[in-house]
């Protein structure tokens, strides 16, 4: 209990270094949140503004896409800034210059370090922004309100922090190998965000097993979503599968980090 409240507090003692460096230059952060914020705000926007005309997207209401939407966008970005450090870019800038061996030699466990090496504190407008479209799609979907309600979109969220924050963890393991980034990850990442923040029955039938069976995106928080909606799960899969679909986010991490400690014994520094 002594080592955790110490990892605790070093960790936070790197988190507030790193927002401290962030506020040196206000005009750049500002400028910088809120271009990252507009660019999410025009995407939704866009579908906000086109799917009334349509009157829906297969059989789905502008609330309920809202949901989906918000949900996804509010885990992805929580994610992003917890799990920045790990993101293949990031680390492998740290691998091909050598300050990756910096981290090995301090006196502080090594994931805390990367963990708290990149605190993109510029995402927090995005943050308000999903949560904002959530709430909408919370206020006009049929869903019932309640604590089963409550818990299950909670797990959703964690569900999608865990998987996306382990295909991170795996693409930065990735560079112990590559040096440089792995551009096929950020189909599983950036691309996945994207696919599930949409109703996957509008997607091919291949396309729609395989980001659930294979890679299990769609458990995360489609599921969920069509059991809190009253709506047959895809495939014949008993309604129990939408309750224990998050589970599916901690496994990933799980493997994930541990091939990232396979990755450590495997680094080999710059020599510089």
């Amino acid at each position: 209990m002594a080592d955790l409240r110490h990892h605790l507090t070093l960790y936070v003692r790197l988190l507030g270094a790193q927002i401290r460096s962030q506020g040196v230059h206000r005009a750049s952060f500002i400028l910088d949140a809120l271009g990252s914020l507009l660019i999410t705000a025009a995407e939704f926007a866009a579908l906000a503004l086109v799917l009334p005309r349509f009157g829906g997207l297969g059989g789905w209401t502008l609330g309920e896409i809202c949901l989906l939407y918000g949900l996804a966008e509010l885990a992805f970005v929580l994610m992003d800034i917890l799990f920045g450090g790990f993101d293949a870019p990031n680390l492998s800038a740290h691998v091909r210059s050598g300050s990756f061996s910096t981290f090995l030699l301090r006196p502080a466990p090594l994931t805390l370090q990367v963990f708290a090496s990149d605190f993109a504190l510029r995402r927090l407008p995005r943050v308000l922004l999903a949560a904002a479209i959530a709430g909408y799609g919370l206020l006009h979907a049929p869903l019932a309100a309640g604590p089963e309600t409550a818990a299950l979109l909670t797990a959703a969220v964690l569900g999608m922090i865990c998987f996306f924050g382990g295909l991170f963890v795996i693409g930065g393991t990735l560079t112990f190998w590559t040096v440089d980034s792995v551009e096929a990850m950020n189909v599983l990442t950036y691309g996945g965000r994207t696919l599930i923040s949409y109703p996957m029955d509008i997607y091919s039938a291949w396309l729609r097993r395989t980001f659930t069976y294979l890679i299990p995106a769609a458990f995360l928080s489609y599921l969920p979503a069509l059991h809190l909606l009253g709506r047959p799960l895809p495939d014949g899969l008993p309604d129990w599968a939408a309750l224990i679909g998050p589970l599916a986010g901690p496994l990933v991490l799980a493997g994930a980090f541990a091939f990232w400690r396979v990755g450590v014994r495997h680094y080999q520094g710059t020599g510089t």
